[in-house]
């Protein structure tokens, strides 16, 4: 994907990139809150973290591409460091709210398959509704380019 990705990039535009690929990320997330307890991985847990994967790469890759090519060439390892920077605050974020909205719906109870299913369905559902505000927030607010314009990485 890492060699994929700026290729649709510059085809398509980050945009339309970015978009698509919460689109998977929200897709692949609401996947994994449809598990159930007594669900297999091969089945419930891989196909949408396939899905979600492949969204983030097609997210995140023209996210930081776009981020690096706006700023000054000078201050390029700057605009990389404040990228990867607020990638994993937002993850620390993202994970500590999860964990808020799944243990009260019962991901603590270990004993209780029905109930821990619950709970992590409900985090997902959540992360799921980051992504698409993430899509309304992008698609209003991110300018799109030519493709031609866009450098492939």
């Amino acid at each position: 994907m890492v060699v994929l990705a700026p290729r649709l990039t510059a085809a398509f535009g980050p945009k339309a990139m970015i978009v698509t690929g919460l689109a998977l990320l929200a897709a692949g997330l609401g996947w994994l809150s449809l598990v159930r307890p007594d669900g297999t991985f091969a089945a419930d847990v891989l196909p949408a973290s396939l899905v979600a994967a492949l969204g983030m790469s097609l997210a995140f890759i023209p996210s930081l591409q776009m981020a690096i090519s706006s700023a000054a060439p000078e201050q390029g390892g700057l605009a990389s460091g404040i990228v990867n920077t607020s990638y994993q605050i937002g993850s620390a974020l993202g994970l500590a709210t999860v964990t808020a909205i799944a243990v009260p719906l019962g991901a603590d109870e270990l004993g209780d398959p029905v109930a821990l299913t619950d709970g992590y369905s409900a985090a997902f559902t959540a992360a799921a509704a980051v992504a698409v505000l993430a899509i309304i927030t992008t698609a209003a607010t991110v300018r799109s380019r030519k493709p031609d314009l866009v450098k492939a990485a």
